[in-house]
């Protein structure tokens, strides 16, 4: 029970939470509700005290009146019993509604008797007020709030004067049920008018605010259509007023915006138009070429040594020049939207170990190792062969390329709904948001490092072309001097939506170290 109680509790709690992390009206609202509660507490406080203060003073004032009309009266009773005369005078005084209570007592009394009035219980006098009285002189008063008892009555607050007039002690006890019922009205109606303050404070703040944050939110829709590629999103603008400036200034933006996009896509088609009709223009004379320079390699050994050489360069020339303009045919099959995905039911490690077949030669060269970690059951999905084939041998010859003669870690695992691969090296690693451009067309972390293996410049470009292709990712991730590592993450079955990876993007020994770590500083 209190574990469901706390769950409530938690979810009411982030609902809230967050409902005033995203709202600046409830933030505005909340605020000024906060802030008006506490100058309403505040300011009831302050005026209970003054009313309080008030009300006492003027009753002890009276009850002062009254007690030197009593010490007047003792005076000038003559006689004996001068203490039960003047007291059956002042209670006739007190009249029928019994306006006060009085208690005489005669200090000369061993007995230390008194005379009350009614079935006053003379306990009511507090022994630190009779104390404070029989210290002072004649003529001064002593005053403090107590308790009046009564016979068969509950006790009830009063004011209790007294004052002494030779050996006599006279007091005044003055109910107070009249001043506490006008306290506890005024304390009612300050917290009415405290509380409906507040909320009507609240409520204009909520107006006020309604006012400023309806045109900011159309904004932001308007600015989330836009960046969703509703070019002709704009602002309904009214007024002349600083938020009808902003909507002018939203529509300017957005219109310059709609021009700018206009020309770079107008551009970009130019731009792969030109590379299209060049690749594919390149073609032909590039097989004439290659034909002729395939029968100088031939031949090679016919000629002088110069000759000879030249014909070696001229063939692995001819070879790279042939990989780039495949790589650009494709890059723009992709541009085009024509690239298609021959699926077929395939085992990733079969694809594995065919594309570390061809790399193997190229790792060993550079002094690196290629370790392979597959599964003991095939991993079975919906793929084109030829594109995650060169998905593989891209990823493959990067890590040879830069993993500075280190190991290449080959991982493949798979989950219900997904196949995924990744290629580790520990060579130079990526910086601090190369993980994102590395993907780029003719990127290099390094623009002064030359390659050697003889790479286009597209091989990762395309390679995630080809894993978009298929509905998957193709992720990158690096750290400088730890090495990099990429994933590969496929779905099963052609055409499902790839929800997870089974394999992490971040190395396994990488998240233990950084774990490690954070639980030595936290212990420190």
């Amino acid at each position: 029970m209190k574990t469901t109680l706390r769950r409530i509790v938690d979810g009411l709690w982030r609902r809230s939470y967050v409902r005033w992390r995203r709202s600046i009206q409830v933030r505005v609202v909340t605020s000024t509700l906060l802030i008006s509660t506490i100058v309403a507490v505040v300011l009831g406080v302050f005026l209970m005290q003054q009313i309080t203060t008030a009300l006492l003073d003027g009753k002890a004032e009276a009850a002062s009146q009254q007690l030197n009309e009593g010490l007047g009266i003792l005076k000038r009773t003559p006689g004996d019993s001068v203490a039960e005369k003047v007291a059956k005078e002042l209670a006739a005084r007190s009249g029928p509604s019994g306006l006060y209570e009085v208690y005489l007592r005669d200090t000369r009394e061993k007995t230390n008797g008194g005379v009350p009035t009614n079935d006053l219980d003379p306990a009511s006098i507090p022994r630190r007020l009779a104390t404070a009285l029989s210290e002072a002189p004649d003529g001064d008063k002593v005053w403090t709030i107590g308790e009046l008892s009564r016979q068969y009555h509950d006790p009830e607050p009063a004011l209790i004067i007294g004052g002494k007039d030779g050996p006599y002690e006279l007091y005044y006890l003055f109910p107070l049920d009249q001043e506490q019922k006008t306290i506890s009205i005024v304390q009612r109606t300050l917290v009415g008018v405290g509380v409906a303050l507040a909320l009507l404070l609240a409520a204009i703040a909520s107006v006020v605010t309604r006012q400023i944050v309806i045109p900011v939110r159309l904004a932001a829709q308007s600015a989330e259509r836009l960046a969703a590629g509703r070019l002709e999103e704009r602002m309904k603008v009214r007024g002349e007023d600083d938020l009808a400036k902003l909507g002018r200034s939203f529509n300017d933006m957005a219109e310059t915006l709609q021009e700018k996009i206009y020309e770079l896509e107008t551009l970009s088609q130019v731009q792969r138009q030109f590379v299209s009709d060049v690749s594919h223009e390149l073609r032909t004379p590039l097989t004439t070429m290659k034909i002729a320079a395939d029968m100088l390699y031939e031949h090679r050994e016919d000629f002088q040594a110069g000759v000879s050489r030249s014909t070696e360069l001229l063939q692995s020339q001819m070879e790279r020049f042939e990989s780039l303009l495949s790589d650009l045919l494709e890059i723009s099959r992709h541009d085009a939207g024509a690239a298609t995905l021959d699926a077929e039911s395939l085992d990733l490690r079969e694809l594995v170990l065919n594309a570390v077949g061809d790399v193997e030669d190229v790792a060993e060269r550079r002094g690196s190792k290629v370790v392979l970690k597959l599964p003991g059951e095939a991993c079975m999905a919906e793929v084109d062969r030829r594109r995650v084939a060169r998905i593989l041998r891209n990823l493959l010859f990067n890590a040879v390329e830069h993993g500075e003669g280190g190991d290449i870690v080959v991982t493949v695992a798979a989950d219900r709904d997904a196949v995924a691969l990744a290629v580790r090296d520990h060579g130079t690693g990526l910086r601090p948001g190369d993980a994102q451009q590395v993907f780029d067309r003719f990127w290099r972390a390094d623009p002064s490092r030359a390659r050697t293996i003889g790479g286009t410049g597209l091989g990762l470009s395309i390679s995630r072309e080809d894993a978009q292709l298929h509905g998957g990712w193709l992720q990158a991730w690096g750290e400088p001097g730890v090495g990099s590592q990429f994933r590969l993450s496929l779905p099963r079955t052609a055409g499902t939506e790839l929800r997870g990876s089974p394999l992490p993007l971040v190395p396994a020994e990488v998240e233990l170290n950084r774990t490690i770590i954070t639980d030595l500083e936290a212990a420190e």
